[in-house]
């Protein structure tokens, strides 16, 4: 049985826990505030959200209240970076100006991103935990620079899989590793599901990513394309943006007929439920997974995974049994191990089997106590 939160001794009618988060998507830093939040409010009154003004995502059904600050993201690089700063100062000063925050509050920012919590925590007093959930920050001297402020501001980091904390050490702070968990109503769903390496004759290989190059999204299009002979394997790439965003990506992309794409969801369990194998091909030459949620949530619906050799995802497969690892480079192997499994129902079975077995060790249960434990130490 858990214990209650150790939110602020002092005033009981305040604000003793505050979330700071810039993105508010489908992707999976997001899909753990929400866990997080899940596993240490227990009054809702006590707690609120911080949260950039652009996206309508997971967290709009957090159960805490929401403060919106202003945040857009621009295709165009230069102006994000601009953007980022001044919306951790429209941060910064929305945080000074909420007066129900109580003196001892902890002041929990989700990922490196928004510091604007951090600095209100180190110029008020108040305690800061960082949840970092990233790795491959570019420019290099943005993620100098967040790395110095979660060195200067923050009690406690945690960090999602041992290859992160191991990847972006940050010197004099106290941090622990704690394994991501998939929501109570997601397992349940996951569950009752029966794995079927084929439905009606077709073996389905599904990706869920952002729409990036460094995601694999090419490397996916690629496949599907030496494959589209292959009447009987069919691909779905479901991506976290929106219809106006893959039009736009795809306008000079060809994509063959046997690839799908689809925008954003909120129910991935729908894809899930049909597809034989499921893909994380992030290119390790320019973005490291920290953890790969994804492909947890594929692994608890008993579906084989093929997954890049470092990062999280290599600590939650073990290659030949649960599934894959491959670089996504390597293109033959890619390949190879895409068909090895459609041509292998007995494979795909063995793998599924592994693969809900290993996803049960990532409990919900586990990520709340170790939550409580960083808590209980500030």
């Amino acid at each position: 049985m858990t214990q209650a939160t150790p939110i602020p001794r002092a005033d009981h009618a305040k604000i003793g826990l505050v979330f700071c988060h810039l993105l508010n998507d489908a992707s999976g830093s997001p899909r753990v505030l929400r866990g997080t939040i899940k596993a240490l409010v227990d009054d809702p009154a006590r707690a609120m959200l911080f949260v950039g003004s652009q996206g309508r995502g997971v967290l709009e059904n957090c159960g805490i209240p929401i403060r919106r600050y202003w945040y857009h993201r621009s295709q165009f690089r230069i102006i994000t970076l601009c953007n980022l700063i001044l919306s951790q100062l429209f941060l910064l000063f929305s945080l000074l100006c909420e007066r129900q925050i109580a003196k001892d509050a902890v002041i929990y920012v989700n990922t490196l991103l928004p510091f604007g919590g951090a600095l209100y925590g180190k110029l008020t007093g108040r305690k800061v935990i960082y949840h970092v959930h990233e790795i491959s920050i570019e420019p290099k001297p943005l993620r100098v620079f967040l790395c110095t402020i979660a060195r200067l501001c923050s009690a406690y980091n945690i960090y999602v899989s041992k290859s992160h904390a191991d990847a972006l050490p940050i010197a004099g702070v106290p941090s622990v590793q704690i394994y991501n968990a998939l929501d109570d109503d997601f397992t349940a769903i996951a569950a009752q599901a029966v794995y079927q390496a084929r439905h009606d004759g077709i073996f389905t290989v599904l990706m869920l990513a952002s729409l990036r190059d460094y995601k694999g999204v090419p490397e996916m299009v690629a496949l599907a394309a030496a494959l589209a002979d292959r009447t009987d394997v069919q691909f779905e790439l479901v991506v976290n943006d929106d219809q106006a965003a893959i039009d736009q990506y795809f306008a000079n992309r060809p994509v063959t007929a046997n690839l799908r794409i689809y925008p954003r969801t909120d129910n991935p369990a729908m894809f899930y439920q049909r597809a034989g194998l499921l893909f994380n091909l992030s290119r390790i030459d320019s973005w490291i997974e920290t953890f790969g949620l994804t492909v947890l949530e594929g692994m608890a619906f008993g579906i084989p995974v093929l997954v890049p050799p470092v990062g999280g995802p290599a600590e939650l497969v073990n290659d030949m049994q649960e599934g894959f690892l491959v670089d996504s480079r390597d293109f033959a192997k890619l390949k190879q191990r895409t068909l090895t499994l459609a041509d292998d129902t007995a494979l795909c079975k063995s793998m599924s089997e592994a693969a809900r077995r290993r996803a049960d060790n990532f409990s919900k249960e586990k990520f709340s106590q170790a939550l409580r434990s960083v808590m209980q130490k500030l």
